[in-house]
């Protein structure tokens, strides 16, 4: 599976960000107390945080204390301390750094997460909208398949009417993926081979299947966001169905 270029980044930040700011104060030993250095090394840590993932904001703790060591304790250019305050100063450095790297990085989620479900409602309310307000199902249809596209991040989506043809991996309501009637470990593996099906079902009548097509390599979208497709897709099922009732009734 592919990993995203955000983490990649945050991760080689976490790494070199310290040691570039650790050469950056290098001046400043001799004038400034080591607790100010350490402080100073712990905003680079906490903005590597907020920028990229817990694992990286750890990561970069790690790698400033080790610096902080490195340049700005005697014997300088080594990772061996003789005075006991700086011993304690890097060891605080690092349980400091870990902490807020993680409250950062929590905090960067929890917003991440608060955005991501206020989408997902607009996406429902915006579709339910359409359902109620327009008389051709195929609107409602269109307009699910355009919103699968941006909450499961495909490349392509199309929708098929009529009976199921072939065995391709499902996408159940529950958000799991099922291939050949097995659970597939889709943040493991990744998306299955090929295209993948949501069947749009509507008081337990099938009126089509959307055939998804994944971007080749791409993460698989979260749990929330697979449960709103399924019911993007069931509200799809019920426009159509309500077409078909509506045509039954007429003829």
């Amino acid at each position: 599976m592919r990993i995203p270029l955000r983490d990649t980044v945050a991760v080689a930040a976490g790494v070199l960000a310290p040691l570039v700011a650790a050469l950056v104060l290098l001046p400043l030993r001799t004038s400034v107390t080591h607790t100010n250095l350490a402080l100073l090394l712990v905003v680079v840590v906490v903005a590597v945080s907020a920028l990229g993932n817990r694992f990286a904001g750890a990561l970069a703790a790690l790698s400033a204390a080790a610096w902080f060591d490195f340049f700005h304790t005697e014997p300088y250019q080594s990772f061996h301390i003789q005075d006991r305050a700086d011993v304690e100063t890097a060891v605080l450095l690092l349980v400091v750094g870990s902490v807020v790297s993680q409250l950062a990085a929590y905090g960067r989620t929890m917003k991440r997460v608060a955005v991501t479900d206020a989408t997902h409602l607009e996406r429902l309310h915006g579709t339910t909208r359409l359902a109620r307000s327009s008389t051709s199902s195929g609107d409602v249809v269109r307009r699910v398949r355009e919103e699968l596209v941006e909450v499961l991040e495909l490349r392509t989506c199309r929708f098929e009417y009529g009976t199921l043809m072939g065995r391709p991996p499902r996408l159940d309501p529950d958000g799991t993926v099922k291939v050949d009637g097995w659970i597939w470990d889709l943040e493991r593996q990744g998306w299955p081979e090929g295209e993948t099906e949501l069947r749009a079902l509507a008081h337990g009548r099938y009126q089509g299947r959307f055939m998804m097509t994944p971007e080749p390599g791409s993460v698989p979208a979260p749990l929330e966001a697979r449960l709103v497709a399924a019911d993007l897709a069931a509200q799809a099922a019920a426009a159509l169905d309500d077409d078909s009732v509506s045509a039954g009734r007429r003829s």
